[in-house]
């Protein structure tokens, strides 16, 4: 079974816009972006078709060797037969209750904002409950495969579900990645929750990360790339140059290659919260 770790709720960052990869260039650096209306949709599990969830890419090709991060629709009272993957993946959950465990585990909803991970060879089932039910899923590795639970194997590898009420954040007086202005305070800074992975320059590693309501400021990659999926709430992405500004809601994606700071601001009724993929490390640097 699962542990189970109830974690503290993670604002969100993009406008519900699934929308086509749009890539622009911004001081030698590229910013591809991912709204979530245009995103297209076929079988996850083309051997059940229609009858199983919708997935819909953001970055890279599932099918592929390489790593890739994926959108996954659920209908409404979906429940899966227990198979296994052939590949660890992780999720995190943007619309609607999902429902990822052993097949004899008690119920834990996970509600938006939650993550979990699922390890390759174990057996497991998933449900959802509402409307449109959203998760974003990656791996590090592909192809991703679904495969019948009598090929079940143990690799070693336990599973985790982290629903909104226990993740730790950090604000700017407890970590060196938020950047603030000289004189301000935590009670308006933005907050990270690290997730898994050791950060570090040559490292790769996961994050939520919280912007408060009116954040106005910049998210440089200091090294590698960066893969930002909007979990709740909006934000405007503004890019690094004189780029159009961007609404980016719930769902939507957008992929940096280099290291020019890439503006973003929130609605002064609206913060967000984000997950992040970076390779090396990054900042949030807070507007003076």
């Amino acid at each position: 079974m699962k542990k189970h770790i109830p974690f503290i709720a993670v604002g969100a960052l993009v406008t519900a816009v699934m929308a086509q990869v749009a890539k622009v260039n911004l001081e030698s650096e590229e910013v591809n972006v991912v709204q979530a209306p245009d995103v297209i949709w076929g079988a996850l599990n083309p051997a059940r078709g229609d009858k199983g969830p919708k997935a819909g890419t953001l970055w890279n090709d599932r099918t592929k060797e390489s790593a890739s991060g994926f959108l996954v629709r659920f209908t409404d009272g979906f429940s899966s037969p227990p198979h296994i993957h052939n590949v660890t993946y992780r999720g995190v959950v943007i619309r609607g209750l999902v429902h990822n465990d052993d097949p004899n585990a008690g119920e834990l909803w996970m509600p938006p904002g939650s993550f979990w991970t699922q390890p390759a060879g174990e057996v497991h089932i998933t449900a959802a409950k509402g409307e449109e039910v959203t998760a974003y899923i990656e791996i590090d590795r592909g192809p991703y495969l679904v495969l019948p639970e009598a090929e079940a194997y143990d690799e070693g590898e336990r599973p985790i579900n982290m629903v909104p009420s226990n993740v730790v954040w950090l604000a700017s007086s407890q970590t060196s990645w938020i950047q603030m202005p000289s004189g301000a305070n935590d009670r308006c800074s933005p907050e990270i929750a690290f997730l898994w992975g050791t950060p570090g320059e040559t490292t790769t590693s996961g994050s939520f990360v919280r912007l408060p309501k009116g954040f106005d400021g910049h998210l440089h990659c200091h090294s590698g790339s960066m893969r930002v999926v909007i979990v709740e709430g909006s934000v405007v992405h503004t890019g690094s140059n004189e780029t159009e500004p961007k609404g980016l809601q719930s769902g939507d994606y957008f992929g940096i290659s280099g290291t020019a700071p890439v503006g973003l601001q929130c609605e002064p009724d609206e913060g967000s919260v984000a997950y992040i993929r970076a390779s090396g490390t990054y900042r949030i640097i807070v507007s003076e």
